[in-house]
């Protein structure tokens, strides 16, 4: 059975982009075009990685990771923050909210899949 992947980014064409590298590798995908869109997607389906931008509109990636790991169905959901940022301070309000990987953009789609396999238990 596929596995599923929320990719959460404000850019369509990013969305796109990791979209395509994800269904290739044989993942399902839903996406969300920004923090409070993805939420009100996390109904309690399975998912077994997220992927979120940190600058977005309505809600950042940094509190969207916050509210997701409120929910007892997603608490444990591991998240890949893909961004341009790369300050250190950034990283570390990531990681604080509960981020396990940090991915810069421009990405390689291959290095994602690499962050993507890592973190999805078998």
């Amino acid at each position: 059975m596929a596995k599923t992947i929320m990719i959460v980014d404000d850019s369509a064409s990013l969305r796109l982009v990791v979209a395509i590298a994800l269904k290739g590798a044989g993942y399902d995908v839903i996406e969300g075009s920004d923090g409070k869109d993805a939420l009100g997607k996390l109904t309690g389906q399975k998912v077994h990685l997220i992927i979120s931008d940190v600058n977005m509109p309505n809600m950042d990636g940094i509190a969207f990771v916050s509210a997701v790991k409120q929910l007892p169905a997603y608490r444990f959901t591991p998240v890949i923050m893909l961004t341009t940022e790369s300050q250190e301070s950034k990283k570390r309000e990531g990681q604080a909210a509960g981020a396990k990987a940090w991915v810069l953009k421009p990405f390689k789609p291959d290095q994602l899949l690499t962050a993507v396999q890592k973190l999805i238990l078998p």
